[in-house]
């Protein structure tokens, strides 16, 4: 049985996204209820692999827009197009 590859490799690239979306959300329900928070650390690297989950969720939550690192993260949502665009011909 062969597997396509592009709509399995989209369907992990939304995953990740979905799931740095959500890490978000629940880091900034711990700030609300003042619990033991997410690592920043843990957060960027989620943001290098699903960077627009993490922009979706900083914008929605107004979560993290201060910190200075986390403005990395409209560099790594434009990394991103840049390589999909770079590797869409190879899918084809």
């Amino acid at each position: 049985m062969d597997i396509p590859f592009l709509p399995v490799l989209i369907a992990i690239y939304t995953g990740l996204n979905s799931l740095t979306f959500a890490l978000f959300a629940y880091d900034k329900l711990k700030v609300k209820m003042k619990i033991c928070r997410t690592p920043e650390n843990t957060l960027l690297l989620l943001a290098v692999l699903g960077p627009f989950g993490a922009l979706l969720a900083m914008i929605g939550f107004r979560h993290k827009v201060r910190h200075m690192k986390f403005l990395l993260i409209p560099l790594f949502a434009i990394l991103h197009v840049g390589l999909i665009f770079w590797f869409w011909p190879l899918a084809g």
